[in-house]
Formats: C-alpha cells, structure tokens, sequence
C-alpha cells in the first residue's frame, strides 16, 4: 500500500515535534491514529464486500456448470419406468435411471435344517 521507509517515518516525526510541539503531540497522535484505523474500517468493509460479490459469482457460475451437466447426464441416462404394483424387477436389473442395484426377493428364504443327533460328532468324554 504505502511504502513508508524507517528514515522517512523519523523525518515525518522530527517535523511534527518541531510543529506541533511536545505538549501537543500526544494528542494529535491519538488524532491519527483514529483516523488511520477508521480508514482501515473502511478499507476492512469495502474488501469483504468485494470478496463476498466475488464469491457469488463463482457460485452462479458452478451452479450453471453443475446444470448443464445433469441435462446432459439425463439426455444419456434417462429415467427407467418404474414396474407395476406387485410386479417384481429381475435380479441386477437397472433401477431409478439405470442404477444396477440388487432386489431381494420378497418371500424369506428357507431356513438351512437342522443337523440330526447321528450327525452331529460326539461329545468329548472326561475322565
């Protein structure tokens, strides 16, 4: 911003105690100082604004991007029809715009039997 070297600072300081003087100085230095960080306020604010309306546009911006891309992913994939009440899709058949996803069968599987007493080895025998 402004590029003030540390000799230039001294110079700027030795004239304003020779103007201003020693009593006075004190105050007018608190003067600055106000004013340096209502600028700064200023500069804060008006920065954020900036960056905020930078923001929007970047989202508008992806928002489009991210639009066209779903119509055109939907012209390649279009949605599948959904099967009648009761009627059941085939195992691996595309579901919802052509997802593979796996139907279960409606009706539970049979349980595996049971092992018989002739089956099952014996029991360890303890002495």
């Amino acid at each position: 911003m402004l590029d003030v070297a540390p000799t230039e600072l001294l110079l700027v300081a030795l004239v304003a105690l020779v103007v201003i003087g020693p009593k006075d100085l004190p105050r007018a230095m608190r003067f600055v100082g106000q004013w340096v960080a209502r600028a700064r306020g200023v500069a804060r604010h008006f920065r954020s604004g900036i960056d905020e309306m930078i923001r929007q546009a970047e989202l508008e911006e992806m928002e489009k991007k991210w639009k066209a891309e779903n119509e055109r992913i939907m012209r390649e994939h279009p949605p599948q029809p959904l099967p009648a009440d009761g009627e059941m899709l085939p195992l691996g058949a595309p579901q919802d715009g052509g997802a593979a996803e796996m139907t279960a069968p409606e009706t539970a599987t049979p349980a595996a039997p049971e092992a018989s007493p002739s089956d099952r080895p014996p029991a360890p025998q303890q002495p």
